[in-house]
């Protein structure tokens, strides 16, 4: 999941929501709508995944890139920023392990999303199955 500011208006940034595969092989099957990614991992090593699975903390990282254009599909319009906020504030305070189910990408989009627009628990509302 990727929280993202698109076009302005009135001062303020449109926020996005997306579903998006970070890389490898998992980018190609989502690219061809080929099963839904958006509780896949794409760990760099069987010992990554098997700490994952087991519930384990695994060190993280907050990767940040410029998208040219909104992705097409699985994406979400999801408010405006308030005044004076900044994503970089977030990412600098946010705990950066990977817990899966209890601390990751969704959990960092629900923050995210609730810091630039003051919106609580956005994710339960954009699809019936909670992403």
């Amino acid at each position: 999941m990727r929280a993202f500011s698109g076009a302005r208006c009135g001062g303020r940034d449109e926020v996005y929501v997306a579903a998006v595969a970070l890389k490898g092989p998992a980018q190609l099957l989502f690219s061809l709508n080929l099963w839904d990614l958006q509780h896949f991992m794409d760990p760099e090593s069987i010992w990554l995944a098997a700490a994952a699975l087991s519930h384990t903390k695994i060190p993280g990282a907050i990767l940040v890139r410029k998208l040219s254009k909104l992705p097409l599909r699985k994406c979400w319009f999801v408010g405006f920023t308030k005044e004076d906020v900044d994503v970089h504030t977030f990412n600098h305070t946010w705990e950066t392990h990977l817990l899966v189910g209890s601390h990751d990408c969704r959990h960092y989009t629900q923050g995210l999303v609730e810091h630039l627009t003051g919106q609580k628990d956005i994710l339960d509302h954009l699809r019936p199955n909670n992403l």
